[in-house]
């Protein structure tokens, strides 16, 4: 098991919580990862380590925003990566539909 780092692009306040797609954010080609939650006290980025631990299937402790806590482009850390994992963000980041540039 290692450390894996990605980039990722959240939209608070989604209808639904979902991972999937690509963002060419702050950080390189980032994985969207939408959330119900709203952008406000730090609620969001709670709520993406919840969605995130279980799209890669790992814990929740083991997840940590380490850039753009106050930013929709964010990076991610996995503490104790399983095998596979990074194959399964970039998996991850082909589903979802089109690719989408930031504006």
């Amino acid at each position: 098991m290692s450390e894996l780092r990605f980039p990722i692009r959240v939209k608070p306040g989604a209808k639904r919580d979902a991972v999937g797609g690509t963002w060419d954010g702050a950080f390189g080609e980032a994985l969207v990862v939408s959330v119900r939650a709203p952008a406000v006290d730090g609620k969001a980025n709670e709520a993406v380590c919840r969605v995130l631990a279980g799209a890669l299937s790992v814990r929740i402790r083991d997840l940590a925003v380490v850039k753009g806590h106050r930013s929709r482009d964010k990076l991610v850390e996995v503490r104790d990566a399983p095998p596979g994992c990074s194959e399964h963000v970039a998996e991850l980041r082909r589903s979802g539909g089109e690719s989408r540039g930031a504006r």
